[in-house]
């Protein structure tokens, strides 16, 4: 019986995923729509700067303002 209901899953996820998949519609990437204005791209240095430099950076700012305001009493 176990073995019937993990078959029975295995294939309503199977046949879920392969009706999601044919579907769905290619992106038109190529296609522009009206009133789409890309910028220029960014460079290798402004892409790490954002997606890796600033995440770091905040982290660190909101670790030290945490520990700077924080007012309880030293445990010993």
């Amino acid at each position: 019986m176990d073995k019937k209901n993990a078959l029975r899953a295995g294939a309503v996820a199977t046949g879920t995923t392969l009706m999601m998949l044919l579907m769905s519609s290619p992106a038109l990437a190529l296609t522009r729509d009206d009133g789409d204005d890309p910028g220029s791209g960014l460079s290798v240095m402004e892409t790490l700067g954002l997606y890796v430099v600033a995440p770091i950076a905040l982290f660190v700012v909101i670790a030290g303002l945490v520990m700077v305001l924080d007012r309880s009493e030293k445990q010993v």
